[in-house]
């Protein structure tokens, strides 16, 4: 796929109000696991069309089928156990998982949704997965001598995916490491536990990073091994790019230029404003305006509403750049 300023999301959107209830009646013992399956089939149809319509270049699958994204994969790996609940964002909570034992991927997490995402349509649908430092930060290690052998052991689990995502048409695969800032000391070991996942990936890789002290680890994360790393920035008034100019940024960057954290829309123009700051650092075709964050805590509503922005933003930015190209 080419082009300058592609459109995408950081992977989840707001579910519907009949698929809520659903998951809480299936919570309840009042549904069954393939009625819910049935639900989540829908929604994810419901936002493959509205990206679509939106405009937007690159899609996700809306993430339907999960709710906390570590305790989505934590359910599914081997060697975990549920733990106690602790606060995620907000009022929202979820159940800490814990590292019980070795490691180990029994069957594809994500595959069939992603095989089920793409065949709706002919646009780019991107694989998304939790990365393993996260995963380690999100739990309790009880299996583990260290946190580094913990962090490689998630890392092959998650490599297995990702080249069972490659394998099953993926073109671009996300590996979330929003904890990565957590403790700076430690960005050694994400990065190595990185370079398991992505090592035999010929599709583009992509890492998602948001709320935390982006300076703590910059210019050390450039050495994370993905194509592009995708960074929330409107909710930071693009304060983490001005380290772009001390130490030159090395990758493709995905911008966040609307806050997913508000209730309130941003404008067209103040989302253009926020692609051209990022035009300062990389170029368009390395630009990916985006949604700050994941939107899965907005309404069915407010996720269009803010992807239209993003989208009518980087139409208002090509139309400019097309201008300056001499005849």
């Amino acid at each position: 796929m080419s082009g300058v300023l592609l459109t995408t999301t950081v992977g989840s959107f707001g579910k519907p109000e009949y698929l809520q209830k659903a998951r809480n009646a299936f919570s309840r013992g009042k549904l069954s696991r393939d009625e819910l399956t049935a639900l989540e089939r829908q929604a994810t149809k419901e936002w493959i069309r509205r990206q679509e319509d939106i405009g937007l270049d690159i899609l996700v699958d809306g993430e339907m089928y999960r709710g906390d994204m570590v305790a989505y994969f934590a359910d599914l790996i081997e060697g975990y156990r549920e733990g106690g609940l602790v606060r995620s964002y907000g009022n929202r909570y979820y159940h800490k998982p814990i590292i019980a034992s070795t490691v180990s991927r029994p069957k594809p997490m994500t595959v069939d949704w992603f095989r089920y995402a793409q065949a709706l349509t002919d646009r780019p649908v991107k694989g998304m997965l939790t990365g393993p430092y996260t995963m380690l930060d999100w739990s309790f290690n009880e299996a583990y001598r260290t946190r580094r052998d913990a962090a490689l052991a998630l890392a092959e689990v998650v490599r297995q995916e990702a080249e069972d995502l490659e394998k099953a048409g993926a073109k671009y695969i996300q590996i979330d490491e929003p904890a990565i800032h957590a403790r700076p000391e430690e960005i050694g070991i994400a990065i190595e536990a990185m370079g398991i996942v992505t090592q035999n990936l010929k599709a583009k890789t992509i890492s998602h990073i948001c709320y935390g002290d982006f300076a703590a680890i910059y210019p050390q994360v450039l050495g994370l091994p993905v194509d592009q790393l995708d960074l929330a920035m409107s909710n930071y008034e693009y304060r983490w790019l001005d380290l772009f100019d001390t130490h030159p940024f090395t990758k493709e960057l995905a911008i966040g230029i609307v806050d997913v954290h508000k209730h309130e829309l941003e404008s067209v123009d103040e989302a253009a404003a926020g692609i051209r700051k990022g035009l300062r650092y990389v170029t368009a075709d390395k630009l990916y305006p985006h949604p700050d964050c994941g939107l899965k805590t907005r309404t069915v509503e407010e996720t269009i509403d803010k992807c239209r922005v993003v989208v009518e933003a980087a139409k208002k930015v090509r139309a400019e750049l097309k201008e300056k190209v001499p005849a």
